[in-house]
């Protein structure tokens, strides 16, 4: 199973007789697997093999699955239930009355909003219970209609996360060479300073000064966290290239990832070595968001 976004569609419809329905399922981001259902009263017993079948196929996300049915004509078009339509124009015209009798004035009622409430199209469905098992069979069908569209999603994520990560590599041999430029300067200035030091002044222990310069150079070095951040771009390109879900493991890495650039700005001395190490906070923000859609 290839990489898989969080966030999808699907839709199967089926019809038996004169009931037709529609399955639907989408997801969102989220920080487990949350499945909510909503079917109609006749599919109730539909919702343990949701429920067994969705965890074979997702293991992150808020899932929303809906079973909607309707009545049908012979030809398969929407039928009116004639009945309810009545007793519905019959609650309108009562309503009204009533308002009118203390003084209220009502909008009136359209057709077109009448025929929007859902108990002129449904009822009557409940009461054939021969669609269910056609219906029951289209579960694994649905779901994997929407893995597939997860995966298509998926990998347009992992597209985008790979030229990012190139992004970050570049920018962190950038950085290196620059450090390693600083670094041979700042080795003269430091024997400069110290030559300074020892000439001005009669007590100065030479071997403390060079000591104490030393320990500055060192906390100005950023070998480490480049070294790291490296390691950081190897561990991406794995994740991108494996099996399964990786969205968790991809977030913690991007929590080091963005450690690493904020040590290597607040370590640097070197206005260029800052740019760089701003430019990579902007490039590890972008991929954090990306992250955020992998399961």
């Amino acid at each position: 199973m290839t990489l898989q976004s969080m966030t999808g569609f699907a839709t199967v419809s089926g019809q038996r007789d004169t009931i037709g329905w529609v399955w639907e399922i989408r997801s969102v981001n989220g920080r487990g697997l949350d499945v909510r259902i909503r079917l109609a009263d006749a599919a109730e017993a539909l919702e343990p093999a949701i429920r067994a079948a969705i965890p074979k196929r997702l293991t992150r996300g808020n899932v929303s699955v809906n079973l909607k049915l309707s009545r049908m004509a012979d030809d398969g078009t929407p039928s009116l239930n004639r009945e309810n339509l009545a007793a519905v124009v019959a609650a309108a015209a009562q309503a009204q009355g009533l308002a009118e009798a203390t003084g209220l004035e009502l909008q009136p009622v359209s057709v077109g909003e009448l025929l929007t409430q859902k108990w002129v199209w449904e009822a009557g469905a409940a009461s054939d219970s021969a669609w269910i098992d056609q219906a029951k069979a289209q579960i694994d069908t649905l779901i994997g209609s929407f893995a597939a569209a997860r995966e298509t999603e998926g990998a347009a994520i992992v597209a985008v996360l790979s030229a990012q990560v190139d992004t970050a590599e570049n920018l962190s041999r950038t950085a290196r060479k620059s450090a390693d430029e600083r670094n041979a300067r700042a080795g003269g200035v430091l024997r400069e300073k110290v030559k300074a030091l020892l000439e001005i002044t009669d007590v100065a222990d030479e071997n403390r000064l060079a000591q104490e310069l030393a320990i500055l150079a060192v906390k100005a070095d950023v070998t480490e966290e480049l070294d790291r951040l490296d390691a950081h771009i190897s561990a991406a390109r794995d994740l991108l290239a494996a099996v399964g879900p990786v969205g968790r493991k991809f977030d913690f890495l991007m929590q080091e990832f963005n450690r690493e650039a904020n040590t290597l700005c607040s370590k640097s001395s070197l206005s260029e070595l800052t740019a760089i190490g701003l430019e990579l906070k902007v490039v590890i923000d972008q991929m954090r968001e990306q992250v955020q859609n992998l399961e």
